[in-house]
């Protein structure tokens, strides 16, 4: 699946199934929120922070979804294509970026 074609998806999905989106403020908080998820599930599980029972059986996959599943939402109601904004933003760190990497002594 394309990223045009998640988005168009998601929307299809919202407008039948979901009946409407959440305005954009709630959508954003509901993406800290699942940001927050993914993050306990990561220091936990790959930190040295030590994983609770409750947490160990969590599909890593479907809460990186569930981070993309909202992005896409928030995406989709301010009018941003995410193909064209991805596409942007690696020429943008190309071009920033392309001998810092590199040189950079931390990552050698």
């Amino acid at each position: 699946m394309t990223i045009e074609e998640a988005q168009q998806k998601v929307d299809e999905w919202i407008k039948t199934i979901g009946v409407r989106y959440f305005n954009e403020l709630t959508n954003m908080t509901i993406l800290t929120e699942e940001v927050g998820e993914l993050a306990r599930i990561m220091a936990r599980r790959y930190g040295e922070q030590s994983e609770k029972e409750s947490d160990k059986n969590k599909d890593l996959g479907d809460e990186m979804a569930d981070v993309l599943w909202v992005l896409i939402c928030l995406a989709n109601q301010t009018g941003v294509d995410l193909t064209q904004a991805l596409e942007k933003n690696f020429e943008k760190k190309t071009a920033r970026d392309s001998d810092r990497h590199k040189n950079n002594e931390k990552l050698k």
